[in-house]
């Protein structure tokens, strides 16, 4: 990882969107940062495009989809969204599996929750588990902490289970489908834009600080992690080609002004 400030002027003027983590990227403790909040107002003035992707469950993401200058949320590692309408009051809810497949998802997943309680007996669902609809999620940091062993043994009954699982900076999240942050990436920029994602990579930016960013990181060509990916970095293959100074919604700040300083320098 190359310290943030060596971003070169001229990529960074090519960038014409934001994608983010949400937690422990633009919040400490649950809640978004003033100066992440601020970065995404000033990034949001000067046209740029912001999309955050989060492993957090719907129900709890919805509210900041309202709040938040974002044109979209994507919740839940890419299974549904929030996504802004033109003269709508609220963004709009959409799902990338149809109800009846959610539905015998959500059996299958508790399923594999309660065996996860009764084989982990150190593990506890994620506080925010009732407002999940697509995934299971087990806390490690936010409000419990788990051992890595027991971590290691989370992801492996979910696998075993044939369900997809990662490891993001509070959570252990599990689900059944072929979505994940990559997928749901291009999901909604296809949704919002009716672009191919892979045809505009060098207009994008994705910033995180974890193991679930992983397969953004290994994809993007313009990529940072903010500076408490620290914790995670030894144990990830594919770290963020930039990596800022400052932690959390701080570090999401230094990235919005790297890129409010490169198109300031654009000739009008």
């Amino acid at each position: 990882m190359q310290p943030l400030s060596g971003w070169p002027m001229t990529q960074r003027a090519m960038v014409r969107g934001v994608m983010t983590d949400i937690d422990d990227t633009l919040t400490a403790d649950g809640r978004i940062e003033p100066a992440a909040l601020e970065a995404l107002g000033a990034l949001r003035a000067q046209g740029f495009a912001l999309i955050a992707i989060t492993g957090r469950p719907a129900g709890w993401s919805a509210p900041f989809a309202a709040a938040w200058p974002l044109d979209a949320l994507v919740a839940e590692n890419g299974a549904v969204a929030f996504v802004r309408t033109p003269g709508a009051s609220h963004p709009e809810k959409i799902y990338q599996q149809d109800a009846d497949t959610r539905a015998r998802n959500h059996i299958r997943m508790q399923a594999v929750a309660a065996q996860i309680l009764q084989h982990v007996p150190e593990a506890r669902l994620a506080a925010d588990s009732a407002g999940r609809e697509c995934d299971i999620a087990i806390d490690h940091s936010e409000f419990h902490t788990l051992p890595t062993a027991a971590i290691e043994q989370v992801v492996a009954i979910m696998r075993a289970a044939g369900m997809h699982a990662t490891v993001s900076s509070i959570h252990i999240n599990g689900w059944y489908g072929e979505h994940d942050k990559w997928q749901g990436a291009h999901w909604i920029l296809r949704t919002l834009r009716g672009q191919e994602l892979d045809e505009q990579l060098a207009q994008w930016v994705y910033i995180g600080d974890s193991t679930n960013d992983e397969r953004m990181f290994e994809h993007f060509i313009h990529s940072v992690g903010v500076a408490n990916i620290a914790r995670f970095a030894p144990r990830m293959q594919h770290l963020p080609r930039y990596v800022s100074t400052q932690p959390r919604g701080q570090g999401f700040a230094e990235l919005a002004a790297q890129l409010i300083e490169a198109r300031a320098a654009q000739p009008r």
